[in-house]
C-alpha cells in the first residue's frame, strides 16, 4: 500500500512494533539527514536508546542507481540501505507512508525499489498568483512523500516578479504588484478590481532551499526571458525595446512587450541570474524562452541593426541569440540552462547547443529535440498540465480552456513511450567532449496559476492527479490503473494529511 508502486515488494508474516524508546542507527556518510527526517516522523520527542530493536539506515558500497533503496522489516529490526543519501530519503518516505497506516507498528516486508526517471518534478507558477511561503514548505513535504525530487519555481512573468534582487528594489516594489487580475481566459474583458502581489526575500528562498535539501528535493528557479518580461519592464522601462513606462500586466495570455537586445537589458539579465545562483545552488536554471513574440524587435531600428551586424536572417532570430548569451553566462558559472521547447519553428532550431528543452507542446517534440542533440524534460501539456479541469462537469472549477485531463489520463502518461523508446540520461552525468549526451533527463507536472489563485485551488487541481503522475515517472514496467485506484482509495486520505506544517519563521530563514 505505497504510492508510487515499488519495483518489488514481498510481504512477510508479523509486524515490527515501534518501541517507546527509539534505537535509530546510521552507517556511512550520507545517512544522517535521512535518519533525522525519519526520527521526526517517528516522534521528535521519543527518547533515544542504544538497546532493543534497531532501526538502521546505511549507505552501502554497492553499484546501483543513487536513488535506489532496499527496505527490510522483520519483527526484530528495520534495515534501510541505499548506495547514496538520495535512496535513503526515498526509503524514509516509504516508511512514512506505512506509518500513516499504523503509527505504532510496521508490516514485515522486503522492498527493492528504484525510479524509472532521475528527474521527477513539479512546476508551480507563483508569478501569476503569489503563493504563501508556508504553502511552498508544505508542498516540498508533499513532493518528497511520493518521491518527486524537483520543485521548479516559476518566479517571474508578465503579471508579477517574485524574487528579491539586491540593488534592483523596484523589481519587488513595483514589479511584484498588479492593480487587478483578469477574470476568465485570455481575451476576456472582465477584471476583478482587486490588487494582487507578493514576493520572497533572498533569506526566505534560501531557507526554503535548505529545507527542501533536507528532504531530498532540489529547487530549480525560473527567470523568464526574453519574453514574459512585462513585470520587469514595469519596474525598469529602460530594459525594454522602446523604453516606455508600462504597468504590470493584468491580463492572461501572451504579452508583446519583451526585453531589448541592448547591453543594458543583457547586463540586467546577467545580474539577476548571478544573484539567483547565489540563492539556488542547483545545477539547473530555467530561462523560460517560450511565447516570445518578436514584433517589437522586427519594427525597432536598433534591433534590426543588431540582427544585421550579427549576420542573422531577421530580428526574430535574435530570440535564439539572446538565449545563447544567457546560456553561455550560466555555463561559465558551471550551471546548465533549461528552456521551454518552442517546437520546430526557426527560433527553436536556433536554440543553443547544450540547452535543455522542456517539451511541452506535444509529446513527439521530445523525440525531435533529442534527434537535434538536446537533453529534454518530457512535459506534454495534454498529460502534465494540471491547471486543465479534471472533469467535464459544470460543477468543476474553471481551469485552462481547451482540454480535460482526468486522473486516468494522468496515470496513462508514458514519458518514454513516444515513438522509439527514448534514452534516459543522468542529469548530473559528465559531458562527453564538452557536449551533453542527448536523451531524457526526466519529466515534470505543471501548475500554471491563472485559474488557481489560492493554495486551496492549487491543491484541488494537483490532487489526486499528482499521485498518478508520481507513479508514472517512478514505477517501471506495466502499470494498472485499477490497482492504482485501489491503493489511492485507501491511501489518499492519509497522504492528504502528510503535508507537514511549515517550521517557524526563524528556522525558515536560517537565523
Amino acid at each position: 500500500m505505497i504510492i508510487p508502486r515499488p519495483t518489488a515488494l514481498t510481504p512477510a508474516p508479523g509486524r515490527f512494533e515501534i518501541p517507546a524508546e527509539l534505537r535509530l542507527s546510521t552507517i556511512g556518510e550520507g545517512a544522517e539527514r535521512p535518519a533525522a527526517l525519519l526520527a521526526g516522523f517517528l516522534g521528535a520527542d521519543r527518547p533515544r536508546t542504544d538497546q532493543g530493536p534497531e532501526i538502521l539506515l546505511e549507505v552501502i558500497d554497492e553499484p546501483g542507481p543513487a536513488e535506489s533503496y532496499r527496505l527490510r522489516i522483520t519483527p526484530d529490526s528495520v534495515r534501510l540501505s541505499a548506495p547514496a543519501e538520495a535512496g535513503l530519503f526515498h526509503g524514509v518516505q516509504s516508511l512514512r507512508q506505512l506509518l500513516a497506516q499504523d503509527p505504532d507498528s510496521l508490516p514485515c516486508l522486503t522492498i527493492e525499489d528504484a525510479p524509472l526517471l532521475p528527474w521527477r518534478g513539479l512546476m508551480i507558477d507563483v508569478a501569476r498568483h503569489f503563493m504563501p511561503l508556508e504553502f511552498l514548505y508544505a508542498l516540498v513535504d508533499e513532493l518528497a512523500l511520493v518521491k518527486l525530487n524537483v520543485l521548479h519555481l516559476h518566479l517571474t512573468d508578465d503579471q508579477g516578479w517574485r524574487i528579491e534582487i539586491d540593488g534592483l528594489p523596484r523589481l519587488t516594489e513595483v514589479g511584484a504588484w498588479r492593480t487587478e487580475s483578469m477574470i476568465g481566459p485570455a481575451g476576456s474583458d472582465r477584471f476583478d478590481g482587486v490588487p494582487h502581489g507578493g514576493c520572497y526575500t533572498r533569506a526566505e528562498l534560501t531557507g526554503l532551499v535548505r529545507y527542501a535539501a533536507d528532504r531530498g528535493v532540489r529547487i530549480v528557479p525560473e527567470i523568464e526571458m526574453p519574453g514574459h518580461a512585462r513585470a520587469a519592464l514595469a519596474a525598469y522601462p529602460e530594459l525594454g525595446v522602446h523604453g516606455k513606462q508600462l504597468p504590470v500586466w493584468t491580463s492572461w495570455g501572451v504579452c508583446e512587450d519583451i526585453f531589448g537586445v541592448h547591453e543594458g537589458a543583457l547586463g540586467f539579465c546577467r545580474e539577476v541570474l548571478g544573484q539567483t545562483l547565489d540563492i539556488f545552488p542547483d545545477r539547473y536554471v530555467h530561462l523560460g524562452g517560450d511565447e516570445c513574440r518578436t514584433v517589437q524587435w522586427e519594427s525597432d531600428a536598433y534591433s534590426q541593426r543588431k540582427a544585421a551586424d550579427l549576420g542573422l536572417p531577421s530580428p526574430g532570430a535574435l530570440h535564439g541569440w539572446f538565449l545563447g548569451r544567457m546560456h553561455a553566462f550560466l555555463a561559465d558559472q558551471g550551471r546548465r540552462a533549461i528552456g521551454w521547447d518552442t517546437g520546430e519553428s526557426a527560433a527553436s532550431t536556433a536554440q543553443p547547443e547544450g540547452l535543455v528543452l522542456a517539451a511541452w507542446l506535444n509529446a513527439a517534440d521530445a523525440a525531435r529535440s533529442i534527434a537535434r542533440g538536446h537533453q529534454v524534460l518530457v512535459t506534454p501539456h495534454q498529460s502534465t498540465f494540471f491547471d486543465y479541469p479534471q472533469r467535464d462537469d459544470p460543477a468543476e472549477p474553471q481551469g485552462q480552456p481547451g482540454l480535460v485531463t482526468t486522473l486516468e489520463d494522468a496515470y496513462a502518461f508514458d514519458p518514454l513511450g513516444v515513438g522509439d523508446e527514448l534514452p534516459v540520461v543522468d542529469p548530473f552525468a559528465p559531458s562527453i567532449d564538452g557536449v551533453p549526451k542527448a536523451g531524457v533527463l526526466g519529466a515534470q507536472a505543471q501548475l500554471w496559476t491563472e485559474f488557481l489563485p489560492t493554495p486551496t485551488a492549487v491543491r484541488y487541481a494537483a490532487y489526486p492527479r499528482l499521485y498518478a503522475f508520481a507513479e508514472a515517472v517512478w514505477s517501471a514496467g506495466p502499470r494498472e490503473f485499477a490497482d492504482f485506484r485501489a491503493r489511492l482509495g485507501r491511501l489518499g486520505p492519509q497522504l492528504a494529511g502528510l503535508g507537514g506544517p511549515a517550521p517557524d519563521r526563524t528556522a525558515r530563514m536560517g537565523e
